[in-house]
């Protein structure tokens, strides 16, 4: 049998705990290491999920011997020198969602990690949920005949991590946190075909006094095939987390409720306290989630990328995934700001998607 794989996490937050938690439930992996330049944090951390070293600075994890991968889950405007030393220490890298601010980043992180000879897996989730992965089965039985229709949302009333609320270190507001999501599903769905256009409506609705990214958004998004997919991300929407997907072919229908066929109806009159649920408020009528990282995916998505680092296999989402969503963004912020439908593929020397947008 073939040691774990050694693991190290950088990063401390929201996305670093689920990513601790997913771990713990993968026998082929063992965490080694946490990052996290505020004061305390990777102590903290590393005491709660009994990891053994923990590093202000990741730079000191990198240089670690027995460190196999690493989880990337700092603020987007960090991930591209993250990854670039990362591949240069050697280590394979898991790096979370949004890929980075720019498509030249993206270059730079893909071809670093290619010459540096290191897997590159982008962290999108939603293809391995549970139902989401049932629902491409189904697809791709032929059981819905052609598919002619995709829809997919994901709303709750704002991000969890409040980097996003500034442009400047996210790179976009709602369509660049939720609506990479969207994008990668629907190719993901498809066997990833080439998108032929965008075209998108985005608009800041309830949250003008936090940040001046979109917290409303709609894409559509035609694909060469002639399939046509419509994205539905908000950061306005009360009452917990809301995901959902709808696939629509010439033989059949089908509908995926991600988390309410999985949740309890409650009512609290003064709210709960639920450790990984951060989206809506709990006051009142709520859908108490019920295992949420395993309805999204997260420990089978590590574990696949486990298997692909121990086993030298290539992970189901790239780099190369990666950045054909961020472009699709890129394009999304274009068409909103004109009002036109845009062709793909589409080239900018923008620094943010959001560039696009404001004034």
């Amino acid at each position: 049998m073939k040691p774990p794989v050694q693991v190290g996490i950088i990063g401390s937050q929201f996305i670093a705990t689920i990513h601790a938690e997913s771990l713990l439930t993968c026998p082929h992996a063992q965490l080694a290491a946490v990052a996290s330049p505020t004061p305390g944090n990777a102590q903290q951390f590393a005491a709660r999920f009994g990891i053994p070293l923990a590093f202000t600075d990741y730079r000191e994890l990198l240089a670690q011997p027995g460190i196999q991968m690493v989880i990337i889950g700092v603020p987007n405007h960090l991930h591209c020198q993250v990854v670039l030393d990362a591949a240069a220490a050697g280590k394979h890298i898991v790096i979370e969602k949004p890929f980075c601010l720019s498509l030249a980043e993206a270059d730079r992180m893909i071809e670093a990690c290619r010459t540096a000879g290191v897997k590159l897996m982008y962290a999108e989730e939603l293809c391995f949920a549970p139902k989401y992965v049932r629902l491409k089965q189904l697809l791709d039985s032929g059981a819905l005949g052609m598919p002619t229709l995709l829809k997919q949302s994901e709303k709750h009333d704002g991000p969890h991590a409040a980097h996003f609320w500034d442009v400047e270190r996210s790179g976009g507001g709602v369509t660049m946190d939720m609506g990479c999501h969207a994008i990668e599903f629907f190719r993901w769905m498809l066997g990833r075909p080439p998108i032929k256009s965008v075209y998108a409506q985005m608009s800041t609705q309830v949250h003008g006094d936090k940040t001046r990214g979109d917290d409303n958004a709609i894409l559509i998004i035609e694909f060469v095939n002639g399939v046509i997919a419509i994205a539905e991300e908000s950061w306005t929407k009360l009452g917990g987390m809301d995901d959902r997907a709808e696939v629509y072919g010439s033989g059949g229908v089908a509908y995926a409720d991600l988390l309410h066929g999985s949740a309890i109806e409650t009512y609290s009159a003064g709210g709960y306290d639920y450790a990984v649920e951060k989206a809506g408020s709990t006051k009142g009528w709520s859908f108490t989630i019920f295992e949420e990282a395993w309805n999204y995916g997260f420990p089978q998505e590590l574990a696949h990328f486990v298997d692909c680092v121990q086993n030298d296999k290539p992970p189901r989402v790239t780099g190369e995934d990666a950045r054909a969503v961020l472009e699709v963004i890129f394009a999304a912020y274009e068409s909103a700001r004109t009002g036109r439908k845009v062709q793909l593929p589409f080239h900018t020397t923008a620094a943010r998607p959001i560039d696009l947008w404001l004034p």
